[in-house]
């Protein structure tokens, strides 16, 4: 079957769009129509190098290159074909992709914590993970697809890992944005940063990301959010959707307004959300952060990134903690329902988010957006 795909080719290349070949689903896969894609920063970070494994990790999974692959991890469709062995989906079926497949059997799985199952190790790249074949083909050449999805394509062909069954009543375009940017964000706050009624807490960085990172501080019931960026307009967005402060660095929260907020002790809580996290950032929101308080790293970083700035003597003496994160630290099959429907209820802001939809050929000029700041996030309409 042939479609169109926005596909990347050499390192730093541009997204472009070429018609791709896709076979049949096989034992235990399912093909998916899509409807909606979100443009998260992450396949930016893959098309830039940032996340492109070394060769010895890729010839792990029978590659030698990240290129060409396929972009796109957040998406939701509807199944048009079953293989062999499917039990949980059947054509007609809704579904929001997860860009974390969960086996259900490994001890992660099996212990409470499908966000860092096993098969999760097989996502940068190569082939299905049902039977080490491959599915997605230019020309003479196998595609790799982030995630091991592939989101920016009119029809994918995925294990049933790597999709999630949602009720037909709620909006595609939502589940798209939540099956990872926005569940991401929120489980950062809600969940793997403890957050509880009263704390302050800092987002740094207001993207999509941190802005489910807020909305997910808010219904923890943190009493003062502050939203950091250094792109003045996402202040003043996330301003709009349950930031009480905001600020355009630390420095500017810091000496204007924080110790007055918390009497001198400092955030209780401090989130990691810019488009690119790097080392000097650790130090700076520790900087912010109370005595006993958690950072939590939730952007990624770059797989060269080695070396963090912080002052271990502080950290140490002020008894913080640094913690790190995926897709919010909550399994995928519970949030991804879970805050549909309070999306669907009118207890989560999306659409708002939303800054511009693109079609498929325009994914390219959708990054180049997202880089220019006028993006909190861009959308692929199929």
């Amino acid at each position: 079957m042939q479609v169109k795909a926005a596909v990347v080719t050499e390192l730093n290349g541009p997204w472009h769009t070429e018609v791709i070949e896709i076979d049949e689903p096989h034992a235990h896969e399912v093909k998916v129509k899509m409807a909606f894609a979100g443009m998260c920063h992450s396949d930016e970070h893959s098309r830039v190098g940032d996340m492109t494994a070394p060769p010895e990790v890729l010839s792990f999974f029978g590659v030698d290159s990240m290129f060409p692959f396929i972009g796109g991890h957040e998406g939701s469709g509807v199944v048009e074909s079953v293989g062999s062995n499917v039990t949980a989906l059947a054509p007609g079926d809704h579904v929001s992709v997860s860009f974390i497949p969960s086996c259900g059997k490994c001890e992660y799985c099996a212990s409470g914590r499908p966000f860092i199952c096993d098969l999760g190790a097989t996502t940068l790249a190569g082939p299905m993970i049902s039977d080490g074949t491959w599915r997605h083909h230019l020309g003479e050449k196998n595609l790799n697809r982030y995630a091991q999805l592939g989101t920016f394509s009119e029809y994918i062909v995925v294990h049933e890992a790597s999709l999630i069954r949602i009720d037909p009543w709620y909006d595609l375009r939502a589940a798209a944005l939540i099956s990872c940017g926005l569940a991401t964000g929120f489980g950062s706050a809600a969940n793997r940063g403890g957050i509880k009624p009263g704390d302050v807490v800092a987002v740094i960085g207001c993207g999509g990301v941190g802005s489910g990172a807020i909305q997910g501080a808010v219904h923890a019931g943190a009493r003062a959010v502050i939203a950091i960026d250094t792109n003045q307009s996402k202040v003043d967005r996330a301003m709009k959707i349950g930031a009480t402060h905001g600020a355009t660095n630390t420095l500017e929260a810091a000496f204007g307004f924080l110790s007055e907020l918390t009497s001198g002790k400092n955030c209780d809580v401090v989130i990691l959300t810019p488009g690119r996290l790097t080392g000097e950032m650790i130090e700076e929101a520790r900087s912010i952060t109370a005595k006993g308080g958690v950072i939590v790293a939730t952007a990624i970083a770059p797989f060269s990134q080695t070396t963090v700035d912080i002052n271990l003597a502080m950290f140490t003496l002020t008894n913080q903690e640094l913690r790190g994160t995926i897709f919010g630290s909550v399994a995928p099959r519970v949030q991804i329902p879970r805050l549909l429907r309070m999306h669907h209820e009118g207890n989560l802001i999306i659409d708002e988010l939303i800054t511009q939809e693109y079609s498929i050929d325009e994914v390219n000029q959708g990054y180049l957006d997202l880089e220019a700041g006028k993006n909190v996030r861009g959308v692929i309409r199929f």
